[in-house]
């Protein structure tokens, strides 16, 4: 068991403190990481000694969690010498000789800032990160650049070069795309995330050495990569480059994003659901609680939950697509429509009694989320589904699949609407108050939709403690509403019969049999004023009961 992130950090300030001490001197060694404490005022002076005459190159690297740092070759940075970031690091191209390497540390930020930095060694077949930059400002640049909005998160670097001697001029980076130039380097693009719901500074650094492969890039792609972005859960990112002819690799220097901010006092990380997000989904789940365990019996309670999502999301997508109104305003119009679209299926049900439309419907939700669930897999990440055409015919072919299979059994096909859907608006429910990867079964689709360019993003998202969690709560509840359901329907016919006609039908009943007590039922305009005639009498004041008249002598 990990120790708590407060002891974590005291242990990281202590390591910080015996780092670098009262001279800002802080002695490293080549594949270490050290923490240290940086400041505005003194820089940090970071020196490794004794570097092997193997060694060509040596990459020095540092991390803070949300305070940039400068490191530089020089005292005072300049521009080409220099980088600032949480993730930054420089490139040293050894000199025959050469045995010792020096960098300067300091903190933008007036307060102390932990840190933690590390140097490794490469020699020369080893390719050399950022060897071949023609578009950032270090002439050998091994930083990884990232940006992010809410939607999606892009890392872009600079192409590597082929791997020399020290005294060796290195090899031209534009000299032809053969095996004996840079060409034939792969990028391999690395995804690590950090424990869910958990923005502790120390677990960030003892994590940031850790990393799970996503993806291979060859020399013929671009090198920037989109992510979807996940609010709150930290990532870490990394590219390796691997030089297939001689079996070598070298990394880029890693970076990591929350993608969010630190500092807002309104949305940061540690309160990313808005309040009016919460009222929704939280409205929204007691609904859908109630039809996944009463939504057949209750038949217009299940055909208004089934309205107002379908028309809900289809009013958000449009509202958000042509207008520029707020978040706010944007759920608070949602909602209304929502409300009317499941009105309007209750009362086209009533007139109209048509089981097979509302089934259809009903049908089209449950195969949305299904198809929704199929491309929250790995599956939903393949080159091909990068292709709009092919992703929405994919997706539509087996949305629509769920109606048509079941369209022989149509009460089946309600009962595991009512399940499914019914306790997955819990689980959006619970995403508004704990972090989990389930809510992006639904959430990336909609940021598909919303986003022109989202289909460019990978979409891959952990799955820890909490998802476990609330993903056997989701199939309990699934599985108790289904079942609790079908036992208790089993005997009753499969739909309520037509409500108009049954209204219709008694209506002329009354009309025409004189013998039914309901056909000599006063209007409703004369029974309405009896009754206020009767309230009007509650307020009168009693008359006084003998008689009143003189008696005659």
């Amino acid at each position: 068991m990990g120790l708590p992130s407060c002891v974590l950090l005291l242990l990281g300030l202590a390591e910080a403190l015996r780092g670098a001490g009262s001279s800002g001197l802080l002695e490293l060694s080549l594949g270490r990481f050290r923490n240290v404490l940086l400041n505005q005022t003194n820089p940090v002076e970071a020196v490794i000694r004794n570097i092997a005459s193997n060694v060509t190159v040596v990459i020095f690297q540092v991390h803070a969690q949300q305070n940039s740092v400068v490191i530089s070759f020089d005292k005072n940075p300049s521009a080409n010498s220099s980088g600032t970031g949480v993730d930054k690091g420089l490139i040293s191209i050894l000199r025959p000789q050469q045995s010792v390497c020096t960098w300067y540390l300091r903190s933008l930020d007036a307060n102390q800032v932990l840190s933690t930095a590390i140097s490794i060694p490469y020699m020369e077949k080893d390719p050399i990160p950022g060897g071949c930059n023609l578009e950032f400002d270090l002439e050998v640049d091994p930083n990884i650049y990232l940006d992010y909005t809410l939607v999606d998160t892009h890392i872009k670097f600079a192409p590597a070069n082929l791997g020399y001697a020290r005294g060796a001029n290195p090899p031209a980076c534009d000299s032809g795309t053969g095996q004996n130039s840079r060409w034939r380097l792969h990028y391999d693009v690395y995804q690590y995330f950090l424990p869910e719901n958990n923005l502790s500074e120390m677990v960030l650094m003892s994590h940031i050495r850790k990393m799970s492969e996503m993806l291979t890039l060859t020399t013929d792609d671009k090198t920037n990569v989109y992510f979807s972005s996940l609010p709150g859960q930290g990532v870490i990112y990394n590219v390796i480059v691997w030089d297939p002819l001689w079996n070598t690799s070298a990394a880029y220097i890693p970076v990591h994003t929350y993608a969010c901010s630190f500092v807002d006092l309104v949305d940061n990380c540690s309160s990313l659901s808005k309040l009016s997000t919460k009222i929704f989904f939280t409205v929204l789940a007691v609904l859908g609680l109630f039809t996944c365990f009463f939504g057949h019996r209750f038949w217009k309670t299940d055909l208004f939950f089934m309205g107002f999502i379908i028309t809900g999301f289809f009013f958000f997508v449009f509202i958000t697509r042509v207008t520029g109104l707020g978040y706010d305003v944007r759920l608070i119009l949602t909602a209304v429509a929502g409300i009317i679209g499941g009105l309007l299926l209750v009362a086209s049900w009533w007139r109209f009694g048509s089981v097979l439309l509302c089934m259809l419907l009903i049908g089209l939700v449950l195969g949305f989320l299904f198809s929704s669930v199929v491309f929250f897999t790995p599956l939903g990440d393949y080159r091909v589904f990068r292709d709009d055409v092919v992703f929405w015919v994919t997706f539509s072919s087996v949305a629509l699949m769920i109606p048509v299979l079941f369209v022989g059994c149509p009460r089946i096909l309600n009962l595991l609407a009512c399940g499914i859907v019914g306790s997955y608006s819990v689980v959006l429910a619970i995403a508004c108050y704990v972090y989990t990867s389930l809510a992006y079964i639904t959430v990336d689709l909609l940021r598909r939709i919303l986003n022109d360019y989202f289909s460019r993003a990978y979409t891959n998202v952990p799955f820890q403690t909490n998802d476990f969690i609330i993903l056997a709560v989701w199939i309990m509840l699934a599985l108790s509403g289904v079942t609790v359901q079908l036992r208790r329907e089993r005997s009753e016919v499969p739909f309520p019969p037509h409500p108009y006609l049954i209204w219709k039908r008694e209506r002329e009943r009354r009309s025409t049999n004189i013998l039914d007590p309901s056909h000599h039922i006063r209007p409703l305009r004369e029974r309405i004023h009896s009754k206020l005639l009767q309230i009007k009498e509650l307020f009168q004041k009693e008359q006084p009961a003998g008689e009143r008249t003189p008696l005659l002598l």
